[in-house]
């Protein structure tokens, strides 16, 4: 697994190794372990998953008074993702980063408590899921 921080160095852009041969692929989407060893601790308390059509946008989306990580790839098609700094005192407040994420790179992108996130879908249909912090 390759770990990248993004200009939010807080967001983080997570390459799986990807397995496969002529039967398809494997990767591990999820290991707590390896993920805390990147400075990504967190326990896991909510699964979701949203099918989209072109040009949807989902977002900028926030919970309060229980905010949220979120761990997001998508299964299907392609997304452009974004995650905006809304941290009051943040040296990096307002400020925002993005990556595409497709099926095909599988790539994954890691979201803290105290970001705002979003995405707009840029292939005809979007399979994307994410895993929660918090419900």
């Amino acid at each position: 697994m390759k770990v990248t921080q993004t200009s939010l160095p807080e967001c983080k852009l997570i390459e799986p190794a990807v397995f496969g041969d002529a039967r398809g692929c494997f990767h591990e989407s999820w290991n707590r372990e390896r993920f805390a060893a990147h400075g990504m601790d967190f326990e896991v308390v909510q699964s979701n998953v949203s099918v989209s059509s072109r040009g949807v946008l989902r977002g900028l989306h926030y919970q309060w008074p229980n905010p949220q990580g979120k761990l997001v790839s998508v299964l299907e098609g392609e997304v452009f993702d974004v995650a905006v700094d809304i941290r009051r005192g943040s040296p990096r407040f307002g400020q925002w980063t993005g990556v595409t994420l497709n099926a095909d790179n599988r790539h994954h992108f890691w979201i803290p408590e105290g970001f705002a996130h979003g995405f707009v879908v840029l292939s005809e249909r979007a399979v994307f899921t994410y895993l929660c912090t918090a419900g």
